[in-house]
């Protein structure tokens, strides 16, 4: 089935899950959020949230960094 995924179009197997396309693209689970057509997916839901022909899924991977200080100016 075709899919779009962060704006590129995708083929996947039909009746894959948001854990089996992570794990397709090799992307781990644990910093990322997934969204299906504009609606969020909650972590506890990637194992059973079957995707869709059509679907568009949004991928964002959180990144970390910084020593979070803030100098005298607020930045």
């Amino acid at each position: 089935m075709r899919i779009t995924v962060n704006g590129d179009v995708m083929d996947i197997e039909d009746a894959s899950t948001v854990a089996g396309l992570l794990a397709l693209l090799q992307i781990g689970r644990e910093r990322v959020a997934v969204e299906t057509n504009m609606e969020i997916v909650p972590k506890a839901s990637y194992d059973s949230h079957t995707l869709l022909p059509g679907d568009t899924i949004e991928i964002v991977h959180f990144v970390g960094g910084g020593t979070g200080d803030v100098d005298e100016t607020g930045q």
